[in-house]
C-alpha cells in the first residue's frame, strides 16, 4: 500500500501556498493533513484534491512557552480550523498580536497561507506548516 500524497509532496505543495488533501471516491469525505485512509469510512480508494484553504476559526490557544529551541517565536497563536471542504486543521494565525487574541476570533474567516519553520530538537529539521490570516 502505497501513499497517494505523501508528506513530502503535501509540504511541497504548502510552500507555493497550496493545501492539498484527499478525497475518499466512497464517501466524499476531504481529509487534510494527508492520511492512508479516509479518515471517515477507512476506504483507500483516494484522490489528491486541491483545498482551497478558506475556513474559519474554531478555537484556539495562544502559547507563552515555546518548545526547546523556538523560545524567541514565544507568544504565538495556534489556530484550529475548520475548512470550507470540512477538515479541521491546525496552524498558527500570524496577523494579530497574541496579547490580543480573544473569544471574538472564534467563528471569524480566515485563509491559508505557509511558511516554513526552523527545525527543533524534535524534529528533521526545517519544513512548511499552514499559517492563517484573517480573510479580506
Amino acid at each position: 500500500m502505497e501513499y497517494k500524497l505523501t508528506f513530502q509532496d503535501y509540504h511541497k505543495a504548502l510552500i507555493k501556498n497550496k493545501l492539498m488533501g484527499l478525497k475518499c471516491r466512497s464517501c466524499g469525505t476531504v481529509t487534510c493533513p494527508p492520511q492512508m485512509s479516509c479518515s471517515n469510512c477507512s476506504d483507500f480508494d483516494l484522490e489528491v484534491v486541491e483545498l482551497s484553504g478558506k475556513g474559519k476559526i474554531t478555537t484556539y490557544t495562544t502559547v507563552f512557552v515555546a518548545a526547546e529551541g523556538r523560545e524567541s517565536e514565544a507568544p504565538y497563536i495556534i489556530v484550529l480550523v475548520e475548512l470550507e471542504e470540512g477538515p479541521w486543521i491546525m496552524g498558527n494565525l500570524y496577523d494579530m498580536d497574541p496579547i490580543r487574541a480573544s473569544l471574538d476570533m472564534i467563528g471569524k474567516p480566515v485563509t491559508l497561507g505557509a511558511r516554513i519553520f526552523p527545525g527543533d530538537k524534535y524534529s528533521d529539521g526545517p519544513a512548511a506548516r499552514p499559517v492563517f490570516r484573517f480573510a479580506e
